[in-house]
């Protein structure tokens, strides 16, 4: 399938998408707002899109590459607005001589995480005629994704997910995910009694979790096993004659290990209760190699920056893709990662300016490799 490319989308029109997009609250299971916004600029742009099954916006085209962001957004509510500001910029590339410039700087609810990465990748697809896909869902369970992919005909030949980076940024690698639900119960008793709770049995097995993970003092985060309960419970029954404990868990997975691996270790660790394991994400680590960072590299320097390697110690749907699709693959986006899900969540709007330029280089050039 393919579609005409139209190099002459204003960047203008990038922003007011832009800037529509994060005026309309977005939190998972609540996007479809947001993806008729997507649907509107795509229909005013002559490209076939739809919205599919489970909310996703399709809008395909040349398969040489996919563009693909998520629209949904962590809760939290940001005043919107645009903001001058005065930055130090450099005036040639010894970065000897700075000046100052003004630039516009949006604030709002997801205009780092993933808005401005899909409002670019909106406009760069648009620009060069490939296809575009904006998924729901990727800060909770990553259902769109997993539809996608279960769903789509063919595998594209590329993808690039949009992610904050940075300009300058491609993101080669993400950790796993493993989260699981721990539930133990116990008898009541006296608190006078030495016999543990169900209380301590999930404290005595987390701590031993812990543990076993626990990194050494100069190894990267990226490289290590990281546990974080998010949410406990517990206390004697209603019927006042059990004590109940039940804990929400995650473990972070490293390329260097896999999710059953790690799974195992923690099961090993259990001598009292269960656990139950609700969402599993493989880790990814793909190679700088590919035509896709390679691409990328060329791309961030024909504008004058110098392209960095990053590894992140989160979780995408990169990984959702690199697990079910054999093709190069990486993550790119405009925004400080910083401010992800931060209650001063903002994006220069310079920066996103510069993200469609090199989102566009690197689709015509991976587009005019196949």
């Amino acid at each position: 399938m393919s579609a005409t490319s139209n190099e002459r989308v204003p960047l203008e029109d990038a922003r007011t998408l832009l800037i529509d997009l994060v005026s309309i609250p977005s939190p998972t299971r609540e996007e479809r707002e947001a993806a008729e916004r997507l649907v509107e600029f795509f229909e005013a742009h002559d490209r076939e899109v739809w919205i599919d099954a489970v909310g996703n916006v399709r809008a395909p085209a040349d398969d040489s590459v996919l563009l693909t962001s998520h629209i949904d957004t962590v809760p939290g509510d940001i005043p919107v607005e645009v903001e001058e500001r005065e930055v130090q910029r450099t005036s040639d590339a010894s970065g000897k001589r700075p000046r100052a410039e003004t630039d516009e700087v949006l604030w709002g609810r997801g205009s780092v995480d993933a808005t401005g990465p899909l409002a670019a990748m909106a406009a760069a697809a648009v620009r060069t005629g490939v296809s575009f896909v904006g998924v729901v869902g990727e800060e909770v369970d990553s259902k769109g994704s997993r539809y996608l992919v279960d769903d789509r005909d063919a595998v594209p030949e590329a993808v690039v997910n949009g992610e904050p980076s940075g300009t300058d940024g491609i993101t080669l690698g993400y950790r796993g995910l493993l989260a699981g639900t721990y539930v133990a119960t116990s008898e009541s008793g006296h608190t006078s009694r030495p016999d543990p709770n169900a209380i301590q049995h999930a404290v005595r097995w987390w701590s031993a979790v812990e543990e076993r993970f626990e990194g050494g003092e100069y190894e990267p985060v990226f490289e290590q096993v990281t546990t974080k309960p998010v949410d406990i419970d517990g206390g004697v029954s209603e019927d006042g004659l059990s004590v109940e404990a039940t804990m929400d868990i995650q473990l972070r997975v490293p390329p260097a290990l896999d999710v059953e691996t790690v799974r195992e270790a923690a099961e090993a660790e259990l001598e009292v209760g269960t656990v139950t394991w609700k969402d599993t994400v493989p880790p990814v680590m793909t190679s700088p190699r590919t035509e896709v960072a390679r691409a990328f590299r060329v791309a961030i320097r024909d504008v004058g920056e110098e392209p960095r390697l990053v590894r992140k110690t989160g979780t995408s749907d990169m990984n959702i893709f690199a697990g079910a699709w054999d093709c190069p693959i990486a993550t790119y986006g405009p925004g400080n990662s910083d401010l992800d899900h931060a209650p001063d969540e903002r994006l220069s709007l310079s920066e996103f300016d510069q993200s469609v330029e090199i989102l566009q280089r690197v689709a015509t050039t991976l587009s005019g490799e196949h």
